[in-house]
């Protein structure tokens, strides 16, 4: 379960070491990365260069980004996944997440598909963070086993989820 670099590390792990893992949980992961730092905003100029550093500049080297970037592996990922976006995100843009889940979709990998129509990188508001923290907490009961608490209905008022049908996404 991971947000950012840890819904990476998410996908990562289930696409390169699937038997480690019973499910994945990623919030606003990048899948591909040479579409995530083609789509980054102009301010991100400088940490487009450290990241070419410390990954390899898989914007030239196609080869380096098909080895790394879980997108071309989503033949590999079988365990079950729920994955949680912004349709505002300014970093990780709602594409990286709509490749993701239809490549899965695709192959027949369970998958649950979340978009917050009010968020960006991240959950801001206090109704939409309950509310995936709850769609977390089934998840993660039904598929990694043990417990889970019923939401109370005020609790999860005022949210924007919506839960988006991967065989409809356009790509």
């Amino acid at each position: 379960m991971g947000g950012s670099y840890g819904g990476y590390a998410t996908l990562a792990g289930l696409a390169f070491t699937p038997e480690l893992y019973c499910c994945g949980v990623d919030i606003v992961g990048p899948a591909h990365l040479k579409t995530l730092l083609q789509s980054t905003p102009s301010y991100w100029k400088p940490m487009k260069k450290m990241l070419s550093l410390r990954v390899g500049d898989v914007e030239a080297d196609e080869e380096l980004n098909q080895r790394c970037s879980p997108f071309f592996h989503a033949d590999k990922m079988v365990k079950p996944l729920i994955i949680a976006q912004g349709a505002n995100d300014p970093r990780v843009k709602k594409a990286e997440s709509d490749q993701m889940v239809s490549a899965m979709h695709k192959i027949g990998t369970k998958v649950e598909y979340v978009l917050y129509s009010d968020e960006g990188h991240g959950f801001a508001r206090p109704a939409n963070r309950l509310d995936f923290y709850h769609r977390a907490e089934l998840f993660l009961a039904a598929h990694a086993g043990g417990r889970s608490g019923a939401a109370e209905a005020d609790m999860l008022a005022g949210s924007t989820a919506q839960i988006l049908d991967p065989a409809t996404l356009q790509m």
